[in-house]
């Protein structure tokens, strides 16, 4: 299970970076000052730093099977997790919400990368509970 946990973060992670790079080629980084979107700069790149961030501990925790850097890598998931629904929510709403460079967010990429962290986020926590045991 720690292995498929990898794999579904990573998952995310190549999506992830799919969808930062469209945001940023879409003027998202401009439309900042004209307040044009509703992504501030703090949420669009805390999500993928702090990800990576349990990412990193997730793999030190598959080296060395310290159980306190499954159970870091989970509340690093989590802050991820949470601040990913935000941007989902903004990002919802047929239009209303989504405005400049994430309106051009194809929604397979945002449902792939949604499900892809969503299933990182359980199976590391069911690894974490599992090896506190």
């Amino acid at each position: 299970m720690p292995l498929v946990a990898l794999a579904a973060w990573l998952l995310a992670a190549l999506v992830g970076i799919y969808l930062l790079f469209s945001w940023l080629k879409g003027g998202g980084l401009r439309q900042q000052a004209t307040k044009v979107t509703r992504f501030p700069i703090t949420l669009i790149f805390s999500h993928p730093v702090l990800a990576v961030a349990g990412l990193g501990l997730w793999g030190g925790f598959l080296i060395t099977g310290a159980h306190w850097l499954a159970w870091l890598a989970f509340v690093a998931v989590t802050v991820v997790a949470l601040l990913g629904f935000t941007m989902f929510t903004r990002w919802l709403g047929d239009g209303r919400h989504a405005r400049g460079a994430e309106r051009r967010f194809p929604a397979l990429a945002v449902l792939l990368h949604g499900a892809a962290g969503v299933s990182a986020f359980v199976l590391v926590l069911l690894t974490a509970t599992r090896v506190t045991r």
